[in-house]
Order: structure tokens, then sequence, then C-alpha cells
């Protein structure tokens, strides 16, 4: 069994190699064999093309890059990863250093062992000692999960956490339509149309960054996963 892990990038050149080592390091449980790395650029104009370049020389055996011309936001550039990969279970890795990536294996062996197609990171979840974080960001989150998990009947904690674990037959049956930050809703509420009893929630370690250390989510980003929420939960769109 392969795993796939996908990191999209937008100007991470502080953190992204410290991921990266990390990643390329993971040790995974059977009866996963192998696991691939594939990263989007998503038209960074810092140096973190540069960083990948030097980083991928170094494991060439594991390390992919995809880039786009254009920044597309993370949502086009988790469906870049998606195409380019291989592997029978997709997971998803941000590139900076909020989300510890030694979480995966943890994720993707709660899922198999739980005979599940979906393991979702949470934040929020006991069990793991982590630092405050801004409130205001953690109760609209919070009020986002909430929403979500009364349209679908179903208990989701942290529906914008960005470790996300797939099996491949759930995830190719999801048609991906958001292109920014809307994406993390879309991925939760059409996973669990699909499968409302097949998913997971795992406590995850978290680092926050604030905008001075180089965070994207802004403000509008709020109101587009809120307008995903309605989009498909409420409306069902597909």
């Amino acid at each position: 069994m392969k795993v796939s892990i996908i990191i999209p990038v937008f100007n991470e050149e502080r953190d992204l190699k410290s991921t990266l080592d990390k990643v390329v390091n993971l040790q995974f449980k059977e009866p996963v064999s192998s696991f691939e790395v594939i990263v989007v650029d998503d038209a960074s104009t810092d140096s973190s093309s540069e960083v990948l370049s030097n980083v991928a020389q170094e494991n060439q055996n594991i390390l992919f890059k995809r880039t786009h011309e254009i920044n597309s936001g993370k949502g086009a550039a988790l469906k870049t990863g998606i195409e380019s990969s291989s592997g029978d279970i997709i997971a998803f890795q941000d590139s900076d250093s909020e989300l510890d990536p030694n979480d995966l294996p943890i994720l993707v062996n709660e899922m198999l062992v739980n005979n599940v197609e979906f393991a979702n990171g949470s934040r929020y979840l006991p069990g793991i000692v982590r630092p405050t974080y801004a409130y205001k960001r953690y109760v609209f989150n919070k009020l986002f999960s909430n929403l979500v998990s009364l349209l679908l009947d179903v208990r989701v904690t942290d529906i914008a956490c960005g470790h996300k674990v797939f099996q491949r037959k759930l995830l190719n049956q999801i048609k991906i339509k958001e292109n920014r930050f809307g994406v993390e809703a879309e991925i939760v509420i059409k996973a669990l149309r699909l499968r409302k009893n097949a998913v997971v929630e795992v406590p995850v370690h978290y680092y926050p960054r604030n905008y001075g250390d180089g965070k994207k989510f802004k403000n509008v980003d709020g109101i587009r996963v809120l307008w995903a929420i309605f989009k498909y939960g409420l409306f069902r769109l597909k």
C-alpha cells in the first residue's frame, strides 16, 4: 500500500525546508510499504522554489515538484497534487510549521485500524498539549464546524484543519471545485455526504502562527469558507 503526501506551497521560504525534512523521514506502519511526496509550488514569489529544488536534489526518489505559473490557491494546488499522485491513500500536509508532519502516520493508521475511508485531523480534540492561539480564529472555526455538523448530522470538530487523509477510492468520487481556502469545507462536506459513518477524527499537534509569521488565511477567506458551507452543505451543490 502506498501513501501520496500532497503539499501545497506559496511563499513559505522560512519554514518549508524544516517541514520537508520531517516529511521525507516519516515512518509508516504496515500495510503501508512506501510513500511519495508531491509538492505543488503555487507560483511563489519568494525563494520557496529554490528551497524545493535543493531538497528535491537530495531526495530524488520520493520528492516530486509541480509548479503553477499563476497563483491559483490552496484548492487548486491540492487538485494538481492529487492528479499527479499514484498512492492508494492521499494525505494533505501544509507547507508551513503549524501542523507536525509526524502526525500523518498516526492519521493513516487510525483510518486503517478503524476501517474507514477518511481521517480528519483536529486541533481541538483533547489528548495533546498545544500552545494558545487567536481566540477569534478559534471561535469562527468552531462555529463553522458546528454548522457543518448540524447540516450533515455528523459531529465534526475541525473542518479547517490542513491534516486530512483519504482512501483514494473515496477521494476519486469527489469533484473538487474550490480553488482557495473554501476547499477544506468542501471536501469535508462532500466526503461525509458520501460516507457519513466512514470518518475518524484524530487529535493533532498545532503550532499557530500570526500574519507577521507568514500566515496566509485572512478575513475574506473566512467568508469563502462560509460560502462553501452554504453551497455544498445547505444547497447541496455537487
